[in-house]
């Protein structure tokens, strides 16, 4: 006879309700909570504001105390933005200044990285602090001797002048840089012992295995280039070279602002980068945790 036996249902055990029932939250999950949606709300609501201001006419806007809500929902001000302003010359010159500077930062920045990465020679760690250390330096320490060098060149009020300067970046070098770090040196030696060229292991080998972090730099090259407005601010001299934030600041300077028509404009102007992020924050999320673990 086993020395076992089967409990019977009224020798088991009850279960109790408090077993079952969730655990009451923690004090400090619920203060994370609010200070994360406290923070989105603080990000949102200007959005929301410019959002909603586009559909008012100039009297709504000045109207005290302000009304949340437009009195209407028509696209007065986008289509009278649109024929009053010369808002197809502004959108171009960001697309074209914005295409070609982040082209431009994925090959140099990819480049300097490769070079820090898998090369050895004298100097190497202290070219590579240095190159971090620039991001400590804010563009107004350096804007008059930028401005200098470009104005050397004949690039003042062209679209080169505003490309040029921002292609190389510290940042995109530092995350390509220990993206790199992860492939491993016997893979490049033995493309080169098959004969591969330097180049060719570069472009053929290398580039690929770095997809996630090229799309990151890409991606921060494009919201950063779209919104810049320092920089072309003082390169562009004439209206024909003005990009969208540059637009839209000289519309202030006028004597009757006309804010609904700048409002419309800025959402416009706003929906491109907004569309970018939401596409691509997988890859940015993933881009950055891979970059920032090797």
């Amino acid at each position: 006879m086993s020395a076992t036996r089967t409990l019977t249902t009224a020798e088991r055990p009850a279960r109790t309700w408090t077993s079952l029932s969730p655990k009451s939250p923690k004090v400090s999950d619920v203060l994370r909570v609010v200070i994360l949606v406290g923070g989105a709300l603080a990000c949102l609501i200007p959005l929301l504001w410019m959002f909603l201001g586009s559909f008012k006419s100039q009297s709504e806007l000045a109207a005290r105390p302000p009304s949340f809500l437009p009195d209407s929902w028509g696209l007065d001000n986008y289509t009278e933005a649109l024929s009053r302003f010369n808002f197809a010359q502004y959108l171009t010159n960001s697309v074209i200044v914005t295409v070609a500077a982040t082209v431009l930062t994925v090959v140099i920045n990819a480049m300097a990285a490769y070079a820090l990465a898998k090369y050895n020679f004298r100097g190497k760690n202290v070219l590579f602090l240095l190159t971090l250390a620039t991001i400590m330096i804010p563009l107004q320490v350096i804007l008059i001797p930028v401005y200098q060098v470009v104005a050397s060149l004949g690039l003042v009020n062209t679209l080169w002048g505003m490309i040029i300067p921002a292609a190389a970046t510290p940042t995109g070098v530092f995350l390509l840089r220990q993206y790199m770090l992860s492939i491993p040196d016997e893979l490049i030696e033995a493309a080169r012992v098959d004969g591969s060229g330097e180049f060719r292991t570069f472009v053929r080998i290398v580039l690929p295995l770095c997809t996630p972090a090229l799309a990151v730099v890409a991606i921060f090259s494009v919201m950063w280039r779209w919104s810049d407005f320092l920089w072309p601010l003082v390169v562009a001299q004439s209206e024909s070279v003005y990009t969208l934030p540059v637009a839209l600041a000289r519309f202030n300077a006028e004597l009757t602002v006309p804010f609904n028509l700048i409002l419309a404009m800025g959402v416009v102007s706003t929906i491109p980068v907004l569309v970018i992020f939401l596409i691509f924050q997988r890859q940015i999320a993933t881009g950055i945790a891979n970059t920032g673990i090797k």
